[in-house]
């Protein structure tokens, strides 16, 4: 269980496929001593275990492997040597919750339409696949590569906004966003179960 509220911005310094698995190798800013052997930690949205893991040049290094399912229904196939990723640690019992509840179980690949400044944030609109379009909501929560936003607005096409602020902006990967960047998306577990409740997801042909 994760908040969506980035810890630190790793770096990807090894990637490599081994027996149908891909294992990355992330640079760090997080100490030794705080990543364990087991642990789950969200990478740009998508909860992954740590394997392996090492001293690094400015904390710790941490390997995790990702099979062919993950690789293909969100962004970790096009990572390698040197893509930057939003890193946050689980969540863990009493610490305070200040995003929203992320599981790091992308639902989908989105687009990135446009990326326009509003003062100093920035309002980002987003194209998410057809099929998951109607769970973001005007003033739902979104993750957005592992960062908890705000939906803005919830466009008539199917695509959202998101505005960010300059700390958001500076602090995690998003501030390289732009048109046609492809983006790993969460939508909100309550609307997920809303949906669920009333039937809205339920299989073609049910009653």
């Amino acid at each position: 269980m994760f908040t969506g509220l980035v810890t630190d911005v790793g770096t990807v310094r090894k990637a490599e496929h081994r027996n149908g698995l891909t294992r990355f190798e992330v640079e760090s800013g997080y100490p030794l001593a705080e990543i364990a052997m087991g642990a789950s930690i969200l990478h740009s949205g998508v909860c992954l275990t740590v394997v392996d893991k090492g001293e690094g040049a400015r904390g710790a290094w941490f390997a995790v492997e990702a099979v062919p399912e993950t690789l293909s229904k969100t962004i970790l196939g096009g990572w390698q040597q040197g893509t930057r990723v939003n890193l946050e640690q689980s969540l863990k019992l009493g610490e305070e919750l200040g995003g929203h509840f992320v599981f790091g179980h992308v639902d989908g690949v989105g687009e990135i339409v446009s990326v326009a400044p509003e003062g100093q944030s920035f309002r980002v609109t987003i194209r998410p696949p057809a099929a998951i379009a109607r769970y973001f909501a005007t003033k739902g929560s979104a993750a957005v590569d592992g960062v908890s936003l705000t939906v803005a607005a919830a466009l008539p096409n199917g695509d959202f906004q998101v505005a960010i602020i300059p700390h958001t902006w500076e602090v995690t990967t998003l501030s390289a966003l732009q048109a046609g960047t492809k983006v790993n998306l969460e939508i909100d577990m309550l609307a997920r179960y809303v949906a669920r409740m009333i039937g809205a997801d339920a299989p073609k042909g049910a009653e």
